[in-house]
């Protein structure tokens, strides 16, 4: 049966408030990531209103924290766990290890551990669950390749990629993550979607996320854009009905270009 789509909700403070995260992947050591944070405050004291969340290198994570020091402005996140909580798994890191450091968001699903790592829905799945039990936030990455894009398939693979990554999520549990969609296409290309192209997958993922619970529940759910988001194009796309934030790469990297980002979310 298709999916329709149940149009866009009223965004307000309560409802949607918007999100933008950095996602470093594998960048910048402690160092940098000291005096990253120097000069990002600077930049947005004047800033309220937007959820800001930063994902470091696990490295960086302990340092991290500590500068923030449980900041209300600015959340840490992780770029990644597994789902067991302790055993033999050379390499990872556990839902416990991150919340010891007070970590409040973790990405999972992104394409790059989706098409470099291997992993599949199922295994996305399981993490997500581990997260939530572990009152850690997802960030769930779903995007399709241009190959399937240019097959016209990209509203099929969004759905599958959704359907299996929250097989099992309830209604309540659905409020408590954010989904991030992002084209592969458009990841560290320099190329993104049009508004156009973003809003109307936006929109496909709130329907899917509606036929999966409500269309209540699919109003309340924070739909992130990720894709070469920049300063110079952050604004168009966060004006979009159903984008509600953006989860940046490259452009994070650079305090000023990151905080420009965040400034462009500020709807008051």
């Amino acid at each position: 049966m298709p999916i329709e789509q149940i149009g866009s909700a009223p965004t307000n403070n309560d409802m949607r408030k918007k999100i933008i995260a950095a996602n470093w992947k594998m960048n910048m050591t402690v160092s940098e990531t000291v005096s990253f944070l120097e000069d990002f405050r600077l930049d947005i004291e004047e800033v309220n209103g937007v959820e800001i969340v930063i994902a470091p290198p696990f490295t960086a994570l302990a340092k991290l924290s500590e500068l923030l020091d449980g900041s209300q402005k600015v959340r840490l996140g992780a770029q990644n766990m597994y789902f067991e909580t302790s055993g033999a798994f050379t390499g990872e890191i556990s839902p416990a290890m991150l919340r010891e450091l007070f970590v409040r968001y973790v990405i999972l699903g992104h394409s790059e551990r989706r098409q470099i790592f291997g992993e599949t829905d199922s295994l996305i799945n399981k993490k997500i669950h581990a997260a939530l039990a572990s009152e850690l936030k997802p960030i769930l990455c779903v995007g399709e390749t241009l190959a399937e894009r240019d097959a016209g398939k990209e509203k099929q693979v969004l759905e599958t990629q959704l359907k299996g990554s929250l097989a099992g999520v309830s209604a309540e549990q659905m409020l408590d993550l954010v989904v991030a969609y992002e084209p592969v296409w458009a990841i560290g290309t320099g190329r993104n979607a049009s508004p156009e192209q973003a809003q109307d997958a936006h929109a496909h993922v709130r329907a899917v996320l509606a036929a999966l619970t409500s269309a209540e529940t699919a109003n309340k759910v924070r739909i992130q854009y990720g894709g070469s988001v920049k300063p110079a194009n952050a604004a168009v796309l966060l004006g979009q009905p159903d984008i509600d934030g953006a989860l940046v790469g490259g452009a994070s990297l650079e305090a000023r270009s990151f905080a420009e980002i965040v400034k462009a979310a500020v709807t008051d």
